[in-house]
């Protein structure tokens, strides 16, 4: 508030808005982009192509024109090589009192050519007084991202351009250097000080991608040193529950009860996983693996290894549905094997609910599978050893943390995903956990057909379904909406169920939405999973939790409006069984570039990864805050993880030779990166001890 240019209510307003507090927030609100202010053009150089320009020259005259709302005043420009029209369509009486007549001006702003005037016209341009900016103080000039509350109250790129060059003109000192001189010099890194200065004004577009290499790189150097110091201290201070027998429970079923051979991919990670639980260091594990390539029975068997070793398992799953395909799955691998598997979900009540409550803290359950009801204070393990939790992301780092305190010593963790993760987001979103990866699908499975149907083809896409139906397999058909919408022009299930009933008369139709019971939704997924409606419609909620091996046919309506990762995770509903499973994609014919390029990736792979990458490409990263784990809670300003895959691998070896060259942070020369760390951790969570 005390920076010119600002006052109290300018303040609260920044504060508010844009998060700008203290000069520090202000220095590092860094540009999303600058545009070279280093020439000037002359007006006969001008071409309808030029994206924004620079003259100088002189208004000679104002003019009105229009009437009503049409009304604009049009300032006569010139720089003596011709004419180009300014046009402002309000703040009329402010343009005149402000930028005087026969004055020379500076103007910056995109030119458009007039066929009916023989002119070209600047709206609304930048004007700056002639005899105050000069080629060699403007540079490139920065444009910052400006909130739409804030932009309403006056707020613009150019209000925050002025104050930070006050800002710097005001310094009496530098920016304070954050890393040491000795890794800057070792990595030949541009200065903290000169590298803030040039993201705001770059003489040139060389120094700017200095400055921008080198605080991305500080960025994430400081995101991979937090998590890797989480693992260390995690690794010395908490201590996890030795599991080195591999008992009779693991033998019988493996020799006796295994449903099929394991691929190498699958054994591998069970081998990890040993690894780590009998190590006498607590699991941390992420087990990666596409749709049906088998984590459900690794967990199994990494559970039997707990029970082995006298310990009470846990598997927690975001929906009942989930929950309960896991109690059946279990139930059915096992068979007669002496191993009690209970479920414990909201609909679990009465006497039925006291009993499993009473058992598990008797000891006497060996697997509970249940949804986030497992996490409640009232239930009580004896020996709780192993938790698993099955897509993780749709469990907050809150609710996990609650499952971790049920046992005195910390229970390992497997934590499992059927959204394959991109290399450079699981660096840094699951930095502190162990990877495994199933990369092999089980033997016998098909790879999926995917194909692009165009919504003026129904007949042929009919035809296709009928017969797969004929030969007795079944068909899920997804929609984006539930009912119609008149902001969006897209098909819905109300519809859809109806046309489908009109267009299959002799087939029995589901639908599932979220809008119905968890009683009905269960009721008719029990019908279609049971084979006895041939066909289910549904909106996304199926997307995850539904084992149905006998489908084969998955149509997803205006595929165009899913991402790809969504689309993935959808067509995972089919080829779980040993027949050709097909994936039809049915959008609009005015696609975009970008949707055209996701459709072909869809139709043209089934690598989970692969598609994943691609997916982090189109959308970014999202926010971190929620999905993150351990460590990464500090907010990215420049870097990027879609796009900074390198410099996150850089980012993570340097935290790596810190914590190598001074594991117990008491070494002089790292001194300031851990006060760095430290700072910059002051308003963030710790949640290193349960991951």
């Amino acid at each position: 508030m005390y920076l010119p240019g600002v006052g109290p209510k300018r303040a609260k307003l920044l504060g508010e808005e844009m998060g700008l507090h203290t000069f520090g927030d202000l220095l590092e609100y860094f540009p999303f982009k600058h545009l070279d202010r280093t020439r000037i053009y002359y007006i006969h150089e001008l071409s309808g192509d030029m994206p924004f320009v620079q003259l100088k020259g002189r208004i000679l005259s104002y003019e009105v024109e229009g009437k009503g709302r049409k009304q604009r005043l049009v300032g006569h420009f010139t720089d003596g090589h011709g004419f180009v029209d300014l046009v402002w369509f309000n703040g009329a009486k402010w343009v005149r009192d402000t930028y005087r007549e026969e004055k020379e001006y500076i103007v910056f702003g995109k030119p458009v050519y007039f066929s009916g005037t023989g002119r070209f016209s600047i709206s609304h341009p930048e004007m700056d007084d002639a005899s105050t900016l000069t080629l060699s103080t403007m540079g490139m000039q920065p444009y910052y991202s400006i909130p739409v509350k804030a932009s309403k109250k006056g707020i613009s790129s150019r209000t925050i351009e002025k104050l930070t060059n006050v800002l710097f003109r005001q310094m009496s000192g530098r920016v304070p250097e954050t890393l040491p001189q000795w890794l800057v010099d070792k990595y030949m890194l541009m200065g903290r000080d000169e590298a803030v200065r040039t993201m705001h004004y770059p003489q040139s577009a060389d120094a700017l991608s200095r400055a921008t290499y080198r605080l991305k790189l500080e960025e994430l150097f400081y995101i991979q040193l937090n998590i890797l110091k989480f693992t260390a201290d995690r690794q010395k201070e908490v201590h996890g529950i030795p599991c080195p027998r591999v008992g009779t429970h693991f033998m019988d079923f493996y020799h006796n009860h295994l449903p099929f051979t394991l691929t190498g991919a699958q054994q591998r990670v069970i081998k990890e996983m040993h690894a780590d639980m009998k190590s006498g260091r607590q699991m941390n594990r992420l087990l990666q693996g596409d749709v049906g390539s088998g984590k459900t029975l690794v967990a199994l068997l990494v559970m039997l290894l707990g029970i082995d070793n006298g310990l009470q398992t846990c598997i927690m799953a975001p929906t009942e549905i989930l929950a309960e395909q896991h109690l059946e799955t279990f139930r059915n691998f096992l068979g007669d094997m002496p191993v009690r598997v209970e479920l414990l979900t909201g609909m679990v009540r009465g006497k039925r609910r006291k009993a499993v409550l009473e058992a598990l803290a008797a000891g006497e359950v060996d697997v509970l599978v249940g949804t986030h009801a497992v996490i409640e204070d009232n239930v009580e393990f004896k020996n709780l050893g192993l938790v698993v939790i099955d897509e993780q992301h749709r469990f907050g780092v809150a609710q996990r943390a609650r499952l971790w305190r049920k046992n005195v010593v910390p229970p390992h963790v497997l934590v499992m995903t059927a959204t394959p993760i991109p290399r450079t987001l699981a660096m840094t979103l699951y930095g502190d956990l162990d990877v495994s990866v199933i990369n092999e699908l089980p033997p016998g499975r098909k790879p999926i057909v995917t194909v692009h149907h165009y919504d003026d083809h129904r007949f042929t896409l009919y035809d296709g379904m009928r017969q797969q139906i004929m030969l007795g397999r079944q068909v899920y058909v997804v929609y984006p909406l539930i009912t119609e919408s008149e902001k969006l022009d897209m098909k819905n299930l109300e519809d859809g169920y109806d046309t489908l009933c009109q267009v299959f008369p002799d087939f029995k139709i589901s639908k599932v939405h979220g809008r119905m019971k968890a009683a009905e939704k269960d009721a008719e997924m029990q019908r279609f999973a049971s084979g006895e409606t041939q066909i289910l419609v549904a909106t996304t909620v199926i997307e995850v939790g539904v084992n149905v091996p006998n489908a084969s046919v998955m149509v997803i309506e205006n595929a165009e409006r899913f991402g790809l990762a969504q689309l993935h995770q959808l067509r995972g509903r089919v080829g779980r069984g040993a027949d050709q499973s097909y994936c039809i994609l049915v959008t609009k014919h005015d696609l975009s570039a970008e949707t055209k390029k996701r459709i072909a990736i869809m139709t043209e792979t089934n690598d989970g990864f692969e598609i994943a990458e691609a997916d982090l490409k189109f959308r970014g990263p999202g926010d971190l805050e929620g999905t993150q784990q351990s460590g990464t809670a500090f907010e990215l300003r420049v870097a990027n993880l879609a796009r900074d895959g390198q410099i996150v691998q850089q980012a993570r070896d340097m935290a790596r030779e810190v914590i190598d060259a001074d594991p117990n942070q008491n070494n002089p020369d790292y001194a300031l990166l851990w006060q760095r760390l430290s700072d910059l951790g002051k308003d963030t969570q710790d949640w290193s001890s349960i991951s």
